[in-house]
């Protein structure tokens, strides 16, 4: 069974641990790409805010099996 993850800025994730998810706080486009390549991989969902995925773009693409979404503002 897969599991979901959150990263992004500490302050829009930490309320998603509530419900399971694992939050990977990342307040910087690096942190964000050190926590994509953390992720085990078991997890088949990633919750991203806006500035997580300006800085895995790319990173995405390359496991078009993982499913990810964009967190509303």
């Amino acid at each position: 069974m897969s599991r979901a993850a959150a990263i992004g800025e500490r302050a829009r994730t930490i309320g998603y641990a509530l419900a399971g998810v694992e939050v990977l706080p990342a307040e910087s486009a690096e942190a964000a790409r050190a926590a994509w390549e953390a992720l085990d991989p078991d997890v088949g969902l990633v919750l991203l805010t806006p500035v997580a995925l300006a800085a895995l773009e790319d990173a995405l693409a390359a496991q078009p099996w993982r499913a990810w979404v964009l967190l509303p503002e």
